[in-house]
Protein backbone atom coordinates (compact mmCIF):
# COMPACT_ATOMS: atom_id res chain seq x y z
CA UNK A 1 0.00 0.00 0.00
CA UNK A 2 1.38 3.41 -0.99
CA UNK A 3 2.43 5.82 1.72
CA UNK A 4 -0.04 8.69 2.17
CA UNK A 5 1.54 10.37 5.21
CA UNK A 6 4.79 10.72 7.08
CA UNK A 7 6.62 12.98 9.55
CA UNK A 8 9.55 15.31 9.11
CA UNK A 9 10.86 18.13 11.33
CA UNK A 10 9.44 21.63 11.45
CA UNK A 11 12.69 23.58 11.86
CA UNK A 12 16.46 23.05 12.13
CA UNK A 13 17.83 21.87 15.48
CA UNK A 14 21.34 21.99 16.94
CA UNK A 15 22.44 20.04 20.03
CA UNK A 16 25.83 19.24 21.54
CA UNK A 17 27.24 16.59 23.86
CA UNK A 18 30.72 16.17 25.33
CA UNK A 19 32.62 12.91 25.73
CA UNK A 20 36.14 12.81 27.21
CA UNK A 21 36.60 16.49 26.24
CA UNK A 22 35.60 15.81 22.63
CA UNK A 23 32.60 17.91 21.60
CA UNK A 24 30.00 16.42 19.24
CA UNK A 25 27.59 18.96 17.76
CA UNK A 26 24.63 17.65 15.77
CA UNK A 27 22.85 19.81 13.22
CA UNK A 28 19.49 18.36 12.18
CA UNK A 29 17.72 19.90 9.19
CA UNK A 30 14.78 19.18 6.94
CA UNK A 31 15.73 18.70 3.29
CA UNK A 32 13.86 17.86 0.11
CA UNK A 33 16.52 15.83 -1.70
CA UNK A 34 20.12 14.62 -1.76
CA UNK A 35 21.39 17.95 -3.08
CA UNK A 36 19.83 19.69 -0.09
CA UNK A 37 21.40 17.18 2.31
CA UNK A 38 24.84 17.69 0.79
CA UNK A 39 24.35 21.44 1.06
CA UNK A 40 23.77 21.16 4.82
CA UNK A 41 26.94 19.06 5.15
CA UNK A 42 29.01 21.57 3.17
CA UNK A 43 27.66 24.43 5.26
CA UNK A 44 28.78 22.60 8.41
CA UNK A 45 32.26 22.17 6.93
CA UNK A 46 32.50 25.84 6.03
CA UNK A 47 31.08 27.06 9.35
CA UNK A 48 33.13 24.73 11.57
CA UNK A 49 36.34 24.66 9.54
CA UNK A 50 38.37 24.07 12.71
CA UNK A 51 36.72 20.69 13.44
CA UNK A 52 38.29 17.38 12.49
CA UNK A 53 35.17 15.46 11.37
CA UNK A 54 31.75 16.25 9.88
CA UNK A 55 29.97 12.89 9.85
CA UNK A 56 26.53 12.61 8.31
CA UNK A 57 23.41 10.54 7.73
CA UNK A 58 20.16 11.23 5.96
CA UNK A 59 16.75 9.66 5.38
CA UNK A 60 14.69 10.83 2.41
CA UNK A 61 11.32 10.12 0.82
CA UNK A 62 7.80 9.54 2.15
CA UNK A 63 8.69 5.92 2.92
CA UNK A 64 12.21 6.73 4.14
CA UNK A 65 13.65 4.46 1.46
CA UNK A 66 16.63 6.62 0.48
CA UNK A 67 19.36 6.54 3.14
CA UNK A 68 23.03 7.45 3.21
CA UNK A 69 25.74 7.80 5.84
CA UNK A 70 29.36 8.91 5.92
CA UNK A 71 32.07 8.41 8.56
CA UNK A 72 34.20 11.32 7.25
CA UNK A 73 37.50 9.90 8.41
CA UNK A 74 36.35 8.21 11.61
CA UNK A 75 36.95 4.43 11.83
CA UNK A 76 34.54 2.61 9.52
CA UNK A 77 31.10 2.06 11.03
CA UNK A 78 31.68 4.20 14.14
CA UNK A 79 29.93 7.42 13.09
CA UNK A 80 27.66 7.46 10.04
CA UNK A 81 26.14 4.04 10.67
CA UNK A 82 25.07 4.67 14.31
CA UNK A 83 23.80 8.12 13.29
CA UNK A 84 21.71 6.57 10.53
CA UNK A 85 20.36 3.89 12.86
CA UNK A 86 19.12 6.53 15.31
CA UNK A 87 17.70 8.67 12.50
CA UNK A 88 15.95 5.72 10.84
CA UNK A 89 14.28 4.68 14.10
CA UNK A 90 13.09 8.22 14.85
CA UNK A 91 10.12 8.00 12.48
CA UNK A 92 11.24 11.14 10.63
CA UNK A 93 12.07 11.40 6.95
CA UNK A 94 13.39 14.16 4.68
CA UNK A 95 16.02 14.91 7.34
CA UNK A 96 19.81 15.11 7.41
CA UNK A 97 21.99 14.94 10.51
CA UNK A 98 25.54 16.29 10.53
CA UNK A 99 27.66 15.68 13.62
CA UNK A 100 30.74 17.88 13.83
CA UNK A 101 33.45 16.64 16.20
CA UNK A 102 36.14 18.67 17.89
CA UNK A 103 38.77 16.23 19.19
CA UNK A 104 39.49 16.58 22.90
CA UNK A 105 42.78 14.73 22.99
CA UNK A 106 41.52 11.37 24.26
CA UNK A 107 40.84 8.42 21.95
CA UNK A 108 37.35 7.10 22.61
CA UNK A 109 37.64 3.70 20.98
CA UNK A 110 35.11 2.08 18.70
CA UNK A 111 32.37 1.71 21.31
CA UNK A 112 32.85 5.24 22.61
CA UNK A 113 32.57 6.73 19.13
CA UNK A 114 29.46 4.72 18.27
CA UNK A 115 27.80 5.84 21.47
CA UNK A 116 28.82 9.49 21.14
CA UNK A 117 27.71 9.93 17.54
CA UNK A 118 24.41 8.20 18.24
CA UNK A 119 23.83 10.23 21.40
CA UNK A 120 24.48 13.49 19.56
CA UNK A 121 21.72 12.70 17.07
CA UNK A 122 19.40 11.61 19.90
CA UNK A 123 20.01 14.94 21.64
CA UNK A 124 19.00 16.87 18.53
CA UNK A 125 15.96 14.67 17.92
CA UNK A 126 14.80 15.28 21.49
CA UNK A 127 14.48 18.99 20.66
CA UNK A 128 12.96 18.54 17.19
CA UNK A 129 9.39 19.64 16.54
CA UNK A 130 7.49 17.11 14.37
CA UNK A 131 5.80 18.21 11.16
CA UNK A 132 3.14 15.92 9.71
CA UNK A 133 2.82 15.69 5.93
CA UNK A 134 0.04 14.10 3.86
CA UNK A 135 -0.49 13.35 0.21
CA UNK A 136 -3.31 15.64 -0.88
CA UNK A 137 -5.19 16.43 -4.08
CA UNK A 138 -4.58 19.94 -5.40
CA UNK A 139 -7.82 21.89 -5.90
CA UNK A 140 -8.22 25.50 -7.07
CA UNK A 141 -11.17 27.83 -6.69
CA UNK A 142 -11.67 31.23 -8.30
CA UNK A 143 -13.83 33.76 -6.43
CA UNK A 144 -14.45 37.48 -6.47
CA UNK A 145 -12.46 39.83 -4.25
CA UNK A 146 -15.53 40.84 -2.25
CA UNK A 147 -16.25 37.25 -1.18
CA UNK A 148 -12.71 35.81 -1.00
CA UNK A 149 -12.07 36.48 2.69
CA UNK A 150 -15.38 35.03 3.82
CA UNK A 151 -15.08 31.94 1.62
CA UNK A 152 -11.49 31.29 2.72
CA UNK A 153 -12.55 31.59 6.36
CA UNK A 154 -15.51 29.24 5.87
CA UNK A 155 -13.34 26.64 4.12
CA UNK A 156 -10.67 26.74 6.83
CA UNK A 157 -13.36 26.54 9.53
CA UNK A 158 -14.65 23.40 7.80
CA UNK A 159 -11.23 21.76 7.98
CA UNK A 160 -10.12 22.41 4.40
CA UNK A 161 -6.38 23.14 4.05
CA UNK A 162 -5.79 26.37 2.12
CA UNK A 163 -2.16 26.32 0.99
CA UNK A 164 -2.00 29.61 -0.88
CA UNK A 165 -4.03 32.57 -2.16
CA UNK A 166 -3.31 34.44 -5.42
CA UNK A 167 -4.76 37.88 -6.05
CA UNK A 168 -5.37 38.94 -9.65
CA UNK A 169 -8.53 39.88 -11.54
CA UNK A 170 -10.10 37.19 -9.39
CA UNK A 171 -8.83 35.60 -6.19
CA UNK A 172 -7.54 32.04 -6.61
CA UNK A 173 -7.68 29.83 -3.53
CA UNK A 174 -5.37 26.81 -3.58
CA UNK A 175 -6.71 23.91 -1.55
CA UNK A 176 -5.18 20.57 -0.51
CA UNK A 177 -7.82 17.86 -0.21
CA UNK A 178 -7.43 14.26 1.03
CA UNK A 179 -7.88 11.77 -1.79
CA UNK A 180 -11.50 10.64 -1.85
CA UNK A 181 -12.83 13.88 -0.32
CA UNK A 182 -13.05 15.81 -3.58
CA UNK A 183 -16.84 15.62 -3.76
CA UNK A 184 -17.23 16.73 -0.15
CA UNK A 185 -15.11 19.80 -0.84
CA UNK A 186 -17.00 20.50 -4.06
CA UNK A 187 -20.23 20.46 -2.04
CA UNK A 188 -18.74 22.89 0.49
CA UNK A 189 -17.62 25.18 -2.32
CA UNK A 190 -21.09 25.12 -3.84
CA UNK A 191 -22.63 25.98 -0.47
CA UNK A 192 -20.21 28.78 0.42
CA UNK A 193 -20.37 30.38 -3.04
CA UNK A 194 -24.12 30.02 -3.52
CA UNK A 195 -23.54 27.62 -6.38
CA UNK A 196 -21.42 30.04 -8.41
CA UNK A 197 -17.97 28.63 -7.62
CA UNK A 198 -16.38 25.51 -9.08
CA UNK A 199 -13.65 23.46 -7.45
CA UNK A 200 -11.14 22.45 -10.13
CA UNK A 201 -9.38 19.21 -9.17
CA UNK A 202 -5.71 18.83 -10.15
CA UNK A 203 -2.73 16.62 -9.34
CA UNK A 204 -1.59 15.26 -5.97
CA UNK A 205 1.13 16.88 -3.85
CA UNK A 206 2.69 16.52 -0.41
CA UNK A 207 1.39 19.13 2.03
CA UNK A 208 2.47 20.21 5.51
CA UNK A 209 -0.43 19.91 7.94
CA UNK A 210 -1.06 22.68 10.43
Amino acid sequence: MATTGYRTINAPVTASIEEQRSVFECRLERVADEAGARGVIETARATHWDARHHCSAWVLGPDGALTRSNDDGEPSGTAGAPMLEVLSHSGFSDVVAVVTRWFGGTLLGTGGLVRAYGDAVRAALADAEPQARELRRRVTLEVGHADAGRIEHDLRASGVVVTDVDYSTLVILHLAVPAGNEQEVSDLVARFTGGTGEAVVGETEWVDLA
